[in-house]
């Protein structure tokens, strides 16, 4: 289900602007419906109500919490089920935080991701990608959602684009607290600031050599990493928003002193902030993590140079729950080991 169905059948069955609004903002927020000072029976048309319960079944019945994989960070790995029996990936993480999918799997293959392996599946329609929303905030309070998780936002943004526009209204996100990640789309620079709701940017960098980044990620669109902070820059200067540069750090990979030097030369001058991540163990592939006393060094090194630079640890790590891995071990998938050397 896409969202402009929903809500054409709720007009269809006599809901006018301000109805339809409720009952998205309830179903966003996981509400039922008698929520609010304003009874249902007196407050809907009784051709709304006489939908509505088939309606809301319908909504409930489009995912479901299938596991849960609690971290000792606080966080919350969610496999969650979908209608069709696939299943995708969500991630509560600390402080009110959401990371959601937008895809089964994923297109672009990126060697370090296990999203990628099964490649492309099918794409979540926007009631599907709200619905993940709804489930979480079953579970906590949820004022930032990032659509990190589980594929390639650029790949479905009609989708993504109206569940975004949805979070932005009725599900109460401030429009800076939905963050749109992607490996770079010329799409994306299109498209987000042409909607009301505009939402910050991540760009997945991971590298400042172009034929690295093809190696890494092989089906990425061909921009240069250049080109993609360009387009970026000016996306952030237009929002108001600082991009979020993300870099998977790979030992004897990305993590050495000519990167560095290609980042002080990229970023310098960007509004912008460059959010370091030690790889997060993944099965199947053979990268390692650069030991934390590395890390540490190159965000302390970039931070001497003028780059604003955040070292941070995925969320969750101690249960394995690299992007991927909770739906791949469900389904029991087995990945050939791949070298790092390879893509050196």
């Amino acid at each position: 289900m896409r969202i402009h169905e929903l809500k054409r059948r709720l007009r269809e069955a006599g809901a006018g602007p301000i109805h339809e609004h409720r009952i998205l903002r309830l179903w966003s927020h996981a509400l039922p419906r008698n929520s609010g000072k304003r009874r249902p029976e007196s407050f809907f048309p009784s051709s709304l109500l006489a939908a509505l319960p088939s309606i809301e079944a319908e909504l409930a019945g489009l995912a479901r919490i299938h596991a849960v994989h609690p971290g000792a960070d606080g966080s919350e790995r969610l496999l969650v089920a979908l209608a069709d029996g696939q299943t995708v990936e969500s991630v509560l993480l600390p402080r009110d935080g959401l990371c959601i999918s937008s895809q089964v799997g994923c297109a672009v293959g990126c060697q370090f991701c296990m999203t990628g392996r099964e490649g492309l599946l099918r794409q979540l329609g926007s009631a599907e990608i709200i619905a993940q929303v709804a489930l979480a905030r079953l579970r906590r309070p949820v004022r930032k959602v990032v659509f990190m998780g589980m594929g390639e936002p650029a790949h479905n943004l009609d989708n993504v684009m109206e569940a975004i526009d949805l979070l932005g209204t009725a599900g109460n996100i401030g429009h800076k607290n939905l963050v749109f990640s992607t490996v770079g789309d010329p799409r994306v620079f299109e498209r987000l600031h042409q909607g009301s709701v505009r939402p910050a940017l991540a760009l997945s960098l991971h590298t400042t050599k172009a034929e690295l980044r093809r190696k890494l990620l092989p089906r990425a669109p061909n921009m240069t990493p250049e080109e993609l902070v360009t387009a970026s820059d000016r996306y952030a200067r237009a929002t108001g928003y600082p991009i979020q540069y993300q870099w998977t750090l790979l030992e004897g990979v990305n993590d050495g002193e000519e990167e560095i030097e290609g980042i002080v030369r990229l970023l310098s001058g960007r509004y912008g902030v460059l959010n370091m991540i030690p790889f997060n163990a993944v099965d199947g592939v053979a990268f390692s993590r650069p030991s934390w006393e590395r890390c540490e060094q190159i965000a302390r090194t970039l931070r001497q140079r003028g780059i604003l630079t955040k070292l941070r640890y995925s969320a969750g790590q101690d249960v394995d729950g690299g992007c991927g891995q909770l739906r791949a071990r469900a389904a029991e998938v087995q990945v050939p080991l791949r070298r790092a050397e390879d893509w050196r």
